[in-house]
């Protein structure tokens, strides 16, 4: 028998005993942007995928809702984006002063809600072939001991006592993700942000159709933001953690002098963004984590949404490729091919951003006046925005940009290396 035919037995007889022992292909922690593309990716290589979320869908997130050209780029096709507004104008203030309006064109970018975003993404991965499960908790994931048959798979065991078998499992489940947990995911910048949904009437909300606001903030690293949809503004502000008291008067302050504190929000909630440390593990044996439980966001604008997209894609392809290993060698290359794509990819523009980062808390205003007085920079901001261009790339391949950069901040470019109160969930500011 040909080694060809060979392998095709052994794949024909795991499926047999898969099916009779109810393993699943890739089990995915959480049904968010990362979860979702995750199990999308997944499902489309023709596996066999369960979706898990501990909520009941759509539910509502702390987040901006605003969707650049990355994470526009990272949908499942035929996703229709359900924008509630598109932006053509930012203005630009630093702590309520020297306001100034720029304008393109083009789009820079759009405005969603999150429960309707996160829905669709989800029933595209159902329509892929994903099996969701919503209102189920995972407590804990076991790649050894008595809960696991063989060493091809993991336990996912649930609240209530409930185990699942996967051959790969994908860490979705935010911020303050328990399979992050298990892999061991280190964090070297913690943010709290806070958010209100704000309703507003008619002539309130035409005055900031296609617009929005970016306010930088009182507190090093700090900056506000008022994203129009509809009838309602997403109002919020975001800086360090242990700043609790000083960014909840940052929002007040905010919203008052915006002329908005007579109306009643509709919701106000918190949430902390967690950023991975350079030497964060991204997997352990057969567990992956992406997104937020990976500790993947931008560090100096703390966006999440395409890091989540980008990174739960590849999460999805990787897992895949490890349900198929047939030992702990092949295991361990495909997770170490799948720590390098994030870190080429995803890396670069994080240590990119923690540099911006260190630079703009210690001069916002230079970062104002740049970008509302000098063309590049605004150029700069708006092909970011519009995805036509990365952080990483913007400062690796225009030599204005490295040149400013490292006068300001010293440190070199990594290339192709990555890299008050408490709350969970995805975020994007």
């Amino acid at each position: 028998m040909s080694s060809e035919n060979s392998s095709a037995d052994d794949t024909s007889a795991d499926r047999v005993q898969d099916d009779v022992q109810q393993v699943w292909d890739v089990v995915v922690v959480g049904a968010g942007p990362a979860g979702a593309s995750a199990a999308y990716a997944a499902a489309v290589a023709g596996r066999r995928v369960l979706l898990l979320e501990k909520a009941e869908l759509p539910r509502y997130k702390t987040c901006g809702g605003g969707i650049i050209g990355p994470s526009r780029d990272s949908l499942p096709p035929g996703f229709e984006l359900p924008f509630k507004d598109r932006v053509h104008a930012v203005t630009f203030s630093n702590n309520g002063r020297f306001t100034r309006t720029r304008r393109s064109k083009q789009m820079l970018f759009g405005l969603i809600n999150r429960p309707e975003f996160d829905q669709q993404l989800v029933e595209h991965a159902q329509k892929a072939g994903a099996e969701l499960r919503t209102g189920v908790t995972v407590q804990r994931v076991e790649q050894h001991g008595s809960a696991v048959p063989d060493r091809r798979s993991v336990a996912v065991v649930l609240q209530g006592g409930e185990t699942l078998l996967a051959r790969a499992v994908v860490g979705a489940d935010g911020s303050a993700s328990r399979i992050g947990a298990h892999v061991g995911v280190k964090l070297d910048q913690v943010d709290l942000g806070l958010e209100a949904e704000i309703p507003v009437p008619e002539t309130v909300a035409e005055d900031w159709k296609g617009r929005v606001l970016i306010d930088w903030g009182p507190m090093p690293g700090s900056y506000g933001w008022v994203f129009p949809k509809g009838d309602t503004l997403t109002v919020g502000v975001i800086s360090a953690r242990g700043e609790g008291a000083a960014t909840k008067r940052y929002l007040e302050d905010f919203i008052g002098r915006l002329g908005l504190a007579g109306f009643e929000p509709s919701v106000s909630s918190g949430h902390l963004t967690r950023c991975r440390a350079d030497d964060s593990p991204l997997s352990r044996g057969r567990v992956l984590v992406c997104g937020d439980a990976a500790g993947l966001l931008e560090p100096w604008t703390r966006e999440g949404i395409s890091f989540a997209l980008r990174s739960g894609r590849l999460a999805g392809e990787w897992a895949v490729r490890i349900a198929e290993a047939h030992d702990a060698v092949d295991t361990r290359r495909q997770a170490l091919n799948y720590a390098f794509a994030i870190k080429a990819g995803l890396g670069v523009e994080m240590s990119v951003g923690k540099r911006m980062l260190t630079v703009f808390e210690r001069r916002p205003g230079l970062f104002h006046a740049a970008l509302t007085g000098f063309r590049p920079a605004w150029n700069a901001f708006r092909e970011i925005t519009q995805g036509s261009t990365s952080l990483g790339e913007l400062v690796r391949g225009r030599p204005m940009a490295q040149r400013a950069l490292a006068a300001l901040d010293p440190r070199p470019v990594e290339r192709g290396a990555g890299d008050g109160s408490d709350a969970e969930g995805e975020a994007s500011a």
